[in-house]
């Protein structure tokens, strides 16, 4: 799958980008993911999402190339921490985030959609590791 490696900058607003880096943080936090759970969005096991997620982060506060599996990750990682209560933030997210629900969810609507054509090629399918 040979796509261009877009930078967070060229894709998407500081503020959409900043909603993303503070979701990959809660798996180091409130959230406790399976490494079954780990390895359906992409990863190796729990703990390599722990490690993918700093990765992450950091890529992204530095907007820094991510390439489209990675972006799939980040996009799949952020909508199950926000909305799980099972394996992610859930009903605890406003508490731990200080995002309202309300809010997050518009932004990652329109998230979703800025990140449609570079995560396309996942739909349905695991990002490859």
């Amino acid at each position: 799958m040979s796509q261009e490696i877009p930078k967070a900058s060229e894709l998407l607003e500081k503020h959409e980008v900043d909603l993303l880096r503070r979701a990959l943080l809660e798996w180091g936090g409130p959230a406790h993911c399976s490494d079954q759970l780990a390895a359906g969005m992409g990863f190796i096991d729990s703990q390599d999402l722990l490690d993918q997620a700093l990765r992450l982060r950091n890529a992204l506060g530095e907007d820094a190339p991510l390439t489209p599996a990675d972006w799939a990750r980040t996009l799949l990682a952020t909508e199950i921490v926000f909305v799980s209560d099972l394996a992610g933030s859930g009903v605890e997210w406003p508490t731990t985030t200080g995002r309202d629900d309300e809010a997050t969810i518009t932004l990652l609507r329109v998230i979703q959609r800025k990140l449609a054509r570079t995560v396309s090629p996942y739909y349905g399918k695991r990002p490859s590791v």
